[in-house]
């Protein structure tokens, strides 16, 4: 049995499969899922997961290099804005439209995780980053400046040790 962290067999082999780059939707309740997606629904009942929940958890494991969400949100959802700047301080952000989040990224998303919530544009996709560290401790690899501008963010943040630590 898993000593810590994420629980749910489903998410665990999710964010396990995840390669750089791939989008990951965690949305609120009334989100129109594809048939086709690979979907966890943790939804319970009104607000049971909610966002915020989700993904800070989510955020202990996994690397995302972009956090995006519907133009509405900073304006229209200022506490789920504000959430996202607390769960997420490292991390780009990036505002969409709410119709490519439905229309688009919910069918090229790697999975969609269905919370509780019930949050006006509560649809989040965090794309797949990657560890600057693990990737660039080879001697002789030169690290590109946006892995350089990432480290020092990472390191004024204090999240220095979410990632890779070298056996030295």
């Amino acid at each position: 049995m898993k000593r810590k962290g994420i629980l749910n067999r489903e998410i665990s082999r999710i964010l396990a499969s995840m390669g750089h780059g791939q989008y990951l939707l965690v949305c609120d309740a009334g989100f129109p899922i594809p048939a086709e997606a690979d979907c966890v629904d943790l939804s319970l009942k009104k607000g049971i997961p909610d966002l915020p929940t989700v993904l800070s958890t989510i955020n202990e494991e996994f690397i995302s290099e972009k956090v995006m969400f519907a133009f509405e949100v900073p304006e229209n959802n200022q506490p789920l804005y504000a959430e996202l700047e607390k769960i997420f301080p490292e991390v780009d952000f990036e505002e969409i439209s709410h119709e490519r989040i439905l229309n688009e990224i919910a069918y090229e998303a790697r999975a969609i995780i269905r919370t509780g919530d019930y949050n006006p544009w509560g649809n989040i996709v965090l794309q797949a980053g990657t560890d600057p560290y693990a990737w660039f401790e080879k001697e002789g690899l030169k690290m590109p400046d946006f892995y350089k501008k990432r480290i020092k963010d990472i390191e004024q943040t204090g999240k220095r040790d979410m990632f890779y630590k070298s056996e030295e």
